[in-house]
């Protein structure tokens, strides 16, 4: 009867849910705002009193992730200097060739990228274009593009905003100020940036010189180096839509390749030979530089299968059933600069399987700089064919999905390939070594945590699967090494929890909602899926599908798909406790499971409390573990991604929220909280400059202090949301999507998509909380311990330095005094403190030479004020 009931209060909602609700519509962000966000970003960031809180990377530091491009400086031989881009994890250079990489951009408006390009009159200048062209499920907007003139050192903003993505950027050989870029534009939205655009006086103006419309935007763009005038560019009509991948549609006409012979300032279209416009995918493009009439076009080719081809019978790499598979990669030629095109490629298995189900994320091609019938294609694997397109043969040695490939133009054989492991040289032409321990660019989802001890953290990792890592305080609360990370159980996109109890039970997913219980000491796995449903066609389970166990009991497990499940008997069995909490609109549901659950909190005060978010925007509320939902909307922007709720530990009424605008290209930040079950939400953004949001937690040992991730890293309010501090100090700008706190240990873990997990000493922070709270104009907190060196021939590799945390009221001058047991002064210096904390540094030396082992006082003074600490400085420590 009840539910009876719901589902037609269900019907009610769907047919008018924003004005049942009293929500509003939000619409995407403006270019303006987002350079007045971040602006202010950056101001909030200079002036946080918890700058000096030092973040610990903590690994993995044997996997490396997603790149998109690839620049080197030429000549070989008389240069060593690589330049990569991350898909979301900044530009990194090696001037050894791979030895050693440094990052070189990881502070900015964005740091996914699409595209670098070096000036070839002066190799010191690197154009990056933000905003990764891939569009998959995790890519991140970009912000225009950048130009460093320094060889990386700095780097200066140069417009085109709201272009989102940009695809190729294109120096001219001969002129250092005409630079043309191709720009893929918003991903979720139509938007008018898209297209190819120029600029004449290095980036101070663009002009936009190819445009179609709100839905096509440019793809690819090569230039003639032997006529600089002559370009060609590739334009893909598609759209991302949170239930489908892109697609060409049977309306789709304006996906084509172009041709310019005047710099841009007239355009025709290029495309006899090639299929039909709405078979038409995205398009990669190329030319031989020692033959540039002719050229090469990639293209994902939509035309579908003959039905009893046996791929039609698959499913994808992701389970999903196949709807009758397409041509896919194709590989067309030109030897009259582009007039006429001819399809090279045979269709065989070998082509259908070139880029897989996903040839949009991949469609770039290379042609050898001087044998104009060798080619490279990027898919899945890194493929080479030397007989101009007709047959492959795949490169291996290299991780898979490849997205950028450098030829040297002076010895072809020497290759240098990114994909979604890392970077990989050839110099041969067939064989790779690879470098995945020293480009830290891991695209976690999430982080979980046993309490082992050492405790471990979880994550998934985007093309990695699961893995897991040893966070070990052994060294010191401020000396956690970066470890690598083991294999752990689930999949690419997997929340994972850990029994509290034993940390053998590991809880994990797979794809798109599956759940198993792995017991890890017997290398034991079972699938503990909820069934589904009767009358119900399938369940739908999101990328990273909820699950969380009971904080009352953990044999009790909630599962989300659109409906919550539950086990009170660690997945033996299940029962549905409600019914389809999405909007289930027909209309929304594609390939891409759409209209699930994506958070799940339950109350630690009261069993049955749960909260309950979707992706298309619903929240939900039952006080009695499901008998009865009430929909709690009210207030709240219409249809934004719930990407996190937690009820509050503290007070039984009080729950916090994020929500997540990016997939309506809307970078707002949207953080609530409400003191009664959610019937009324309080926006606790405030100071809060910049989104899109993805977790907030609450401390679990002070209520009034919050966490909160999102793309531009993490923000800390010590008075429940009331105002925000930065608390990113020396972390990378990054794409946070996942904090947790160690109950026990006091150490916040954070999962970055892109440079890996860090781990921060919440201590720290509580002290200066309570430094703050109680109004004191210094405090000494804890000192960690401190070593001396073995010898001074040894100092560097064996002393453990005093750092003395100290906080400050207001920034002032203070005086420092160290003195041994016998109050002999050994060491005194006056500093410029700043407001907050500050670390003081000692290098245990008195006049050039270690001081003995023993009891040392620490002394800070300043105007008006005076404070001490002991501390112990400790002989060499044998390992």
């Amino acid at each position: 009867m009840l539910y009876r009931f719901l589902s037609a209060f269900f019907i009610v909602l769907v047919l008018n849910p924003a004005i049942a609700q009293g929500q509003t519509t939000v619409t995407k962000t403006s270019a303006q705002e987002r350079i007045k966000w971040y602006h202010e970003f950056e101001q909030l960031k200079a002036n946080s009193i918890f700058e000096a809180l030092p973040w610990q990377f903590i690994g993995p530091t044997n996997i490396s992730g997603r790149m998109t491009d690839v620049e080197v400086v030429v000549p070989k031989g008389e240069n060593y200097t690589i330049y990569v881009a991350g898909a979301s994890g900044g530009i990194w250079k090696t001037e050894n060739e791979g030895v050693t990489w440094n990052p070189v951009f990881e502070h900015g408006m964005s740091t996914a990228f699409g595209d670098l390009a070096l000036d070839p009159q002066n190799q010191n200048t690197i154009w990056a274009g933000t905003g990764e062209a891939n569009i998959f499920r995790s890519s991140n907007a970009g912000a225009g593009i950048y130009v460093s003139k320094d060889a990386g050192e700095s780097w200066e903003h140069k417009g085109l905003v709201n272009t989102n993505t940009i695809a190729r950027v294109v120096v001219h050989p001969k002129n250092s100020e005409i630079v043309f870029v191709a720009a893929g534009g918003n991903e979720w939205t139509n938007d008018t940036e898209r297209g190819v655009y120029k600029t004449v006086d290095g980036g101070n103006t663009w002009n936009k010189i190819l445009y179609m419309d709100e839905m096509t935007g440019a793809y690819d763009l090569v230039i003639n180096p032997a006529n600089p005038d002559e370009l060609y560019a590739t334009t893909w009509q598609r759209i991302r839509k949170k239930w489908n991948d892109p697609r060409t549609e049977s309306d789709y006409t304006e996906t084509s390749i172009y041709k310019t012979i005047d710099g841009g300032k007239s355009w025709k279209k290029i495309n006899s030979g090639l299929p039909l416009p709405q078979f038409r995918g995205r398009i990669g493009i190329d030319l031989c530089k020692a033959q540039p009439s002719t050229l090469y076009a990639f293209v994902d080719n939509y035309e579908k299968l003959e039905e009893d081809n046996k791929l039609n019978e698959t499913e994808d790499a992701y389970g999903r059933p196949s709807s009758g598979r397409i041509k896919g990669a194709t590989v067309y030629r030109s030897d009259d600069s582009g007039e006429n095109w001819k399809q090279m490629s045979e269709q065989n298995s070998y082509m259908e399987g070139m880029s897989g189900t996903y040839g949009w994320v991949f469609g770039q091609l290379r042609v050898d700089p001087v044998n104009p019938d060798k080619i490279y294609t990027l898919g899945l694997y890194l493929n080479v064919s030397e007989d101009a397109g007709k047959t492959f043969k795949t490169l291996d040695g290299m991780h898979m999905d490849h997205h950028g490939l450098w030829i040297d133009p002076e010895n072809t054989n020497y290759l240098v390939n990114v994909n979604d492991g890392g970077v990989a040289i050839s110099y041969d032409g067939e064989h790779f070594r690879t470098f995945y321990d020293n480009l830290p660019l891991v695209q976690f989802y999430n982080v979980g945590m046993d309490m082992a001890e050492p405790f471990h953290v979880y994550g998934s990792i985007q093309d990695h699967f699961s893995f897991r890592g040893q966070v070990n305080l052994g060294e010191g609360r401020n000396s956690i090494p970066a470890v690598e990370f083991e294999s752990a159980p689930g999949g690419e996109g997997s929340n994972h929890v850990i029994h509290p109890d034993n940390s053998n039970i590991v809880y994990s997913a797979g794809f798109y909602g599956t759940i198993s219980r792995t017991e890890m000491n017997k290398n034991k796995t079972e699938n503990i899926m909820p069934p589904v449903p009767e009358g119900v066609e399938k369940l739908r389970g999101q990328w990273l599908a909820p699950f969380i166990l009971s904080p009352h009991n953990p044999g009790i497990i909630y599962h989300g798909s659109q409906f919550v499940h539950r086990s009170m008997n660690e997945g033996k069995s299940w029962e549905k406790i409600s019914p389809d909490l999405t909007y289930n609109d027909e209309n929304k549901k594609g390939d891409i499971p759409f209209q699930t659950i994506f958070t799940l909190s339950e109350s630690p005060l009261k069993f049955g409390l749960l909260y309950a978010g979707t992706d298309d925007g619903r929240v939900w509320m039952t006080k009695n573990s499901g008998e009865k939902w009430t929909e709690i909307n009210k207030g709240l922007p219409y249809g934004k991604w719930v990407s996190h709720m937690e009820a509050s530990r503290v007070a039984e009424g009080r729950v916090y929220m994020t929500q997540n605008g990016k997939r309506d290209d809307d970078f707002a930040a949207y953080i609530w909280k409400s003191e009664d079950y959610g019937q009324t939400w309080e926006s606790i953004k405030n100071n809060l400059p910049y989104g899109p949001c993805n977790v907030i937690r609450e401390d679990p040992k002070n209520e009034n202090i919050l966490y909160v991730g999102t793309d531009y890293g993490v923000f800390v309010s010590t008075n429940r949301g009331e105002s925000w501090e930065t608390l990113t100090g020396n972390l990378p700008t990054t794409y946070v999507h996942d904090i947790n706190i160690h109950t026990r240990d006091d150490i916040a873990v954070i999962a970055t998509h892109g440079r890996g997990m860090w781990a921060l000493d919440v201590r720290l922070l509580h002290n200066l909380d309570d430094a703050i709270t109680s109004g004191a104009e210094t405090s000494v907190f804890d000192i960690p311990e401190c070593n001396l060196p073995y010898n001074m021939d040894y100092y560097d590799e064996t002393v453990k330095k005093m750092e003395a945390p100290v906080y400050v009221k207001e920034a002032s001058k203070i005086n420092v005094t160290i003195t041994d047991v016998n109050t002999t002064e050994v060491y005194s210096a006056e500093m410029d403190a700043k407001k907050g904390l500050n670390y003081f540094s000692w290098d245990l030396l008195n006049n050039g030479e270690p001081v003995k082992e023993g009891n040392y006082k620490l002394q800070i003074s300043g105007n008006g004020f005076n404070t001490e600490k002991e501390f112990e400085v400790k002989s060499y420590q044998y390992n």
